[in-house]
């Protein structure tokens, strides 16, 4: 194998990044040494809240989805909270925040459970520099700010200020338990809507991913687990929609702007919350993807090419895909419907698969005719051989 270009991260060394993340977790057993006390333990649970907020106030809902507004002195100092949580720098959280909305829960996503297992969704991504470069291009509209690049920088900047400040104030008790214990309980209350909101849960909407809603994962992270809502309206800045929801991210947000320290909190249509708005291309080609999965496509073919070889009728299909694939193609639809092979299913069996797989949609009609339509196409770029070049 050919050594990586220069300068290109690769995932067979360890780099700084990791050492940092797997000595914070070592630094928790230093409590061994120091006892534990109460008054320590009531630090790192107010800790845990106040930047689990800022985590969810500032990071996702400002910096990644700016569901609301605030000012540049406000917008600094939801950075300064979010990255004393030792979750990397704002511009780099967001972006790549972006990049997993942009790629939910396909072979692109940076962290998804359904193609890299739970246990890589939740932390391993982390290891692997590959996976976890940010494209700062997809944040430019916060990358103008030099204070908040700066900060990105030197992302250790806050959480370092926090661990001397509470090392001074309590020693290494309080730094043990205070800093250590709540970071990791952040770190993993943050990787747990990554792997287990995407596997555990209902889902309400039909969003093109595997998003849940999960009350548990809302309580440990302030609101965060409402995550279906949340990816089938992601600029809402409230992601709990009903009354029994609880959002205290939201909440607090909401209290603010009665003072005016943020504005324009963004609500979801009432159509959107009603699950009365058709579905976007983009959703509506993934779920007719995820339908058309469903049947055995290349059994189906083999089947259909032995009862079909033997006719005449198969060389001229041969012959009109070298010329006119798109009649080919029709050819082949036009014989599934008069050939009634049992795995192939009709309008009606997809359907009543759809009922089973999704929530219910608007748009679940136009889902199952797209689906079968990629079926039929599936069926045959089997049969069908590829088209002449043209001379």
């Amino acid at each position: 194998m050919a050594p990586a270009p220069s300068g290109e991260p690769h995932d067979d060394i360890i780099y700084p990044d990791t050492i940092a993340f797997v000595s914070v977790h070592l630094a928790t057993l230093g409590a061994i040494w120091t006892g534990v006390q109460w008054q320590w333990v009531a630090v790192a649970v107010a800790l845990y809240i106040i930047r689990m907020w800022g985590v969810t106030a500032g990071y996702h809902r400002y910096f990644s989805h700016r569901s609301y507004k605030t000012s540049r002195v406000g917008q600094f100092l939801l950075a300064w909270i979010a990255q004393s949580s030792a979750q990397r720098g704002v511009l780099w959280w967001a972006a790549i925040h972006r990049h997993h909305h942009l790629h939910s829960d396909t072979p692109e996503d940076i962290h998804s459970p359904e193609h890299m297992g739970f246990w890589a969704s939740h932390v391993g991504w982390i290891f692997k520099p590959k996976r976890n470069q940010a494209d700062y291009s997809t944040i430019n509209d916060f990358t103008k700010y030099p204070e908040l690049v700066w900060l990105n920088k030197y992302h250790l900047v806050p959480p370092f200020v926090l661990a001397v400040g509470l090392f001074l104030w309590g020693g290494w008790g309080m730094l043990f338990v205070g800093f250590f214990w709540s970071t990791v309980a952040l770190y993993h209350g943050t990787f747990l809507i990554n792997s287990l909101a995407h596997v555990m849960g209902s889902q309400r909407y039909v969003t093109g991913d595997d998003s849940r809603n999960n009350w548990l994962l809302a309580l440990l992270t302030l609101g965060e687990g409402w995550h279906n809502n949340h990816h089938h309206y992601q600029s809402a800045t409230a992601q709990g929609w009903r009354w029994y929801e609880i959002d205290p991210t939201y909440y607090v947000l909401r209290a603010m702007s009665w003072v005016g320290l943020v504005w324009d909190l963004r609500e979801p249509p009432k159509e959107v919350v009603a699950n009365e708005r058709a579905m976007g291309r983009k959703v509506m080609e993934n779920v007719a993807v995820q339908l058309a999965a469903t049947v055995p496509v290349t059994r189906l073919a083999e089947e259909l090419r032995q009862r079909w070889e033997a006719s005449p009728s198969f060389e001229d299909l041969q012959r009109m895909a070298r010329e006119a694939r798109q009649d080919a193609e029709a050819r082949v639809e036009a014989y599934l419907e008069q050939v009634h092979l049992p795995e192939f299913p009709s309008v009606e069996e997809l359907r009543a698969r759809a009922e089973k797989m999704f929530a219910d949609s608007p748009s679940m009609e136009e889902v199952v005719q797209r689906a079968r339509e990629l079926v039929v196409e599936a069926v045959s770029a089997h049969l069908l051989p590829e088209p002449e070049p043209a001379v």
